[in-house]
């Protein structure tokens, strides 16, 4: 039986390179990792979306990055899943919305909410939720703070939130901080190297989720 897991994310997830631009290859890519990982039976389903939020509304952009809008959509088309990969929070602690964790920890929860609430049909089930505390942002090589205004000390509090949260909600929960170091290029997307280490060190935690 194959298992499935979904990989709910922003940019990170989507691969951003901010060494050389664009995008990383498919084979450098966390969930592609992840999934070359965990072997025969379980696939994983890479959904990530460029600037996109927890719950937040960014009208700057040409399309929705709301995540508590599209997570329903996710749902309803990759249903039936077994484990729901969530990495999101470092675009809510832009300066434009919110520098502090709060918008971060409460948008995950709302998340969390959603999936266990949702109307599954033919007797599907809700998956399990790995809630993932994004990396630590870092200064750019020119000394200035991380793009769009993120605060390092801040981000830094967002692991010990959302494990409390995990915690609360009985969801599993895991910090990529110590495996994977953001690039002083921008400070907050990670380069090729890093962003397979990422894809690597989920592997554990999800075969301990799936069980």
């Amino acid at each position: 039986m194959t298992r499935t897991i979904l990989a709910f994310g922003d940019s990170l997830t989507w691969g951003t390179n901010p060494v050389e631009g664009g995008r990383h290859r498919y084979e450098d890519r966390w969930p592609t990792v992840l999934e070359q990982g965990l072997g025969a039976g379980h696939r994983v389903i890479p959904e990530g979306l460029g600037g996109r939020t927890t719950a937040t509304d960014d009208l700057t952009a040409a399309f929705d990055r709301n995540g508590a809008r599209a997570l329903p959509m996710m749902l309803a088309s990759h249903s039936p899943l077994d484990l729901i990969v969530i990495m999101l929070g470092a675009n809510d602690l832009k300066a434009q919305f919110c520098p502090t964790i709060h918008g971060a920890v409460a948008g995950m929860g709302r998340l969390v909410e959603i999936v266990e609430s949702f109307p599954y049909a033919w007797g599907m089930t809700a998956p399990k939720i790995l809630i993932v505390s994004p990396p630590h942002f870092v200064a750019k090589a020119n000394g200035e703070g991380p793009q769009s205004g993120r605060r390092i000390e801040e981000g830094r509090k967002l692991a010990g939130a959302y494990a409390e949260l995990a915690g609360a909600r009985g969801c599993g929960f895991f910090d990529v901080a110590p495996h994977a170091r953001a690039s002083s290029v921008d400070g907050v997307h990670l380069d090729a190297a890093n962003t397979r280490a990422l894809g690597a060190a989920l592997v554990a935690p999800v075969r301990e989720m799936l069980g």
